[in-house]
């Protein structure tokens, strides 16, 4: 027996309480899932572990997305393996496509030369099209649009602790729009121009950026360059509101203007967290520590009473927070500030 509503994959349908299931989660918040029909088992595994380490006590519903229909397979395992309400969309044409005033020519020549370079998904147009949504489209989806706050959960990846406390209920009550668990650097050759459009776009527009922001976790010299820090996007729990804002809104909207996303390989993670970074004060941004993650090839597993607290089942030694590719240390410092 299903434990799920499965909705349509285009119109959204009126909110269904299902299966005895009621929801117990007191804040506006969904989990939102990319994914495509092939990887069916490796977001099982990922919605088990929410399940088991989270959701069971909340309940709070999920929205599955995808570029293409999902298959009956798809609906019929994820909704019997959660514990509340479930929706499947189809990403809208234009907010997945390459937009027509992209000059493929150039963006196929520098696709080339990435993947001659052995730049990671250099060569994929896929991959430039998730990066796009990502950054500026999938809270703007019709399925979304009755939530404010959004956890991101992706195939295959794992959590390790017993979460307790509510962490949407925690960015509620704090007013914070943004958490993570696991930050680093960006490959340089994706993001060439990123930080140079970024600066033109703050000239033309100061009036966006926050007192109090958390542009040192982003740039050095305080915002000469840029750092190539942020924080990993494939985990996010986050305030879509802040993405729906206007300083958000007209940042994405001239990037997009610009090509990076195609000419380079501009992802979501540095354009999400050069976003917050500049347009959010630095206490609205938040390290969820005791929420134990792996996404491969990393992993932040808690430490010492937080890690007993949580039951967590990770090998402490295995934590990326504080290697040398990783930039939690640094947020940790500018957030002291």
């Amino acid at each position: 027996m299903n434990h799920a509503i499965v909705s349509s994959d285009i119109t959204q349908p009126p909110a269904i309480e299902c299966c005895g299931f009621d929801l117990l989660g007191l804040a506006n918040a969904t989990f939102v899932i990319l994914v495509r029909n092939h990887e069916l088992p490796a977001i099982i595994k990922s919605l088990k572990q929410m399940e088991y380490s989270f959701n069971h006590q909340y309940h709070y519903p999920y929205v599955f997305l995808n570029d293409e229909p999902f298959t009956d397979e798809f609906k019929e395992w994820t909704s019997n393996v959660v514990s509340s309400k479930v929706e499947y969309g189809v990403i809208p044409h234009d907010h997945w496509y390459q937009p027509d005033h992209i000059d493929e020519d150039k963006a196929k020549a520098n696709r080339d030369e990435m993947e001659r370079n052995g730049v990671i998904y250099g060569g994929s147009v896929s991959y430039r099209n998730m990066c796009r949504f990502n950054s500026g489209f999938f809270f703007r989806h019709k399925l979304l649009q009755k939530y404010r706050y959004y956890w991101r959960v992706e195939p295959g990846v794992e959590f390790f602790c017993d979460v307790d406390e509510d962490p949407f209920v925690f960015l509620q009550e704090n007013k914070k729009v943004y958490g993570f668990t696991i930050s680093l650097y960006e490959f340089e050759s994706t993001v060439q121009t990123l930080w140079e459009t970024t600066k033109e776009f703050i000239k033309e527009n100061p009036q966006y950026v926050a007192n109090d922001n958390a542009l040192e976790f982003v740039s050095d010299p305080y915002g000469e360059s840029y750092n190539l820090c942020h924080f990993w996007s494939n985990f996010e729990i986050a305030d879509m509101d802040f993405w729906r804002s206007e300083a958000y809104m007209k940042y994405f909207e001239y990037l997009d203007s610009k090509g990076g996303f195609y000419y380079e390989r501009w992802g979501d993670a540095p354009v999400h967290s050069i976003g917050v970074s500049l347009f959010a004060r630095k206490d609205q941004i938040h390290f969820f520590k005791p929420i134990g993650y792996r996404h491969e090839p990393f992993q932040h597993c808690p430490q010492g009473d937080i890690h007993r607290k949580g039951k967590c089942w990770c090998d402490q030694r295995d934590n990326f927070d504080y290697q040398p590719s990783s930039c939690t240390g640094r947020f940790e410092y500018i957030s002291l500030q």
